[in-house]
């Protein structure tokens, strides 16, 4: 894809971003949910509202409801806490979690048992014992659902990859005699209406960076960090400048140069999201709960 239809695709009022497979997942989901007490959504904890498809909700009414805050330890620590307040005060169940870290996820356990604490009373009443709680667990692709599923299991169970829609089909997987896990493909939704969250999306990695223009992208990146996070970029590059400027500084100190010593933006911009994405640049917040 030539930049030029990049450019159109990121900018409009619409990003193309739905695959066919996708289509197929929903409707599998729909007929799934039906086997299920308990629906876990894991979000980006960087942007908890943009990496929540609003389909899940619908999906999902009548189950309780867990909301894992995922990737925290890449995100504002202050910010993680409002937003925990803000879902609690909605009624969802809440975890924040680094999905790399098995051991800081024992907590899910507890949590799952607490949010189906009705559902497992239920069952004694009726007299039935010991069944596993079934839970799907869903996301949108790249906010490390797979990560989290594997470590929550203490074993390789999905598959991951840095790649969205890396997860292709449903499968149950066991995590001990309490909970049985439903893994699902990662799931966009077909109209983006909200031209900001899709900025949000491609500033995460959820959407494919191919269809992209990375350089208008990281420019975004670049304005929000000058004014929310002051002093961020001069610290790691030597570049508190704007837009194209600011770019050239980040290639500079990263050495992208093509033939003739001219900057090579295209390669630094990709360098500078992964800086941001892997959390080499500090651990940065893209969106606040309302005061």
């Amino acid at each position: 894809m030539d930049k030029n239809n990049r450019e159109e695709t990121f900018s409009g009022s619409g990003i193309n971003w739905y695959p066919g497979h996708m289509t197929k997942a929903r409707r599998a989901m729909q007929e799934d949910v039906k086997l299920i007490d308990l629906l876990i959504e894991i979000v980006d904890a960087r942007v908890p509202i943009s990496s929540r498809n609003p389909d899940i909700d619908e999906l999902g009414r009548g189950k309780a409801r867990l909301l894992i805050l995922n990737k925290s330890d890449l995100a504002e620590e202050a910010a993680t806490s409002r937003w925990e307040q803000r879902f609690a005060a909605d009624g969802y169940g809440i975890v924040r979690a680094d999905s790399r870290n098995s051991a800081q996820l024992k907590q899910v356990g507890q949590a799952v048992r607490e949010v189906c604490r009705e559902k497992i009373e239920r069952d004694r009443k009726r007299g039935i014992i010991g069944r596993p709680i079934r839970a799907m667990v869903v996301g949108i692709p790249n906010v490390g659902k797979s990560t989290f599923i594997n470590s929550f299991a203490g074993k390789s169970c999905a598959k991951t990859g840095n790649r969205p829609g890396v997860t292709r089909g449903n499968q149950w997987i066991r995590i001990n005699k309490q909970v049985e896990l439903l893994d699902t493909p990662g799931l966009l939704w077909p109209k983006l209406g909200d031209r900001q969250t899709g900025v949000h999306l491609a500033m995460i990695g959820s959407i494919n960076d191919q269809i992209l223009d990375l350089q208008e992208l990281s420019a975004e990146l670049i304005r929000f960090f000058n004014e929310r996070y002051p002093g961020i970029l001069e610290k790691r590059y030597g570049a508190e400048a704007e837009g194209e400027k600011a770019l050239e500084r980040i290639a500079a100190a990263r050495s992208c140069l093509v033939k003739g010593g001219v900057y090579d933006l295209e390669k630094a911009a990709a360098l500078f999201l992964d800086d941001f994405r892997s959390g080499r640049l500090g651990r940065i917040t893209l969106e606040f709960p309302p005061d």
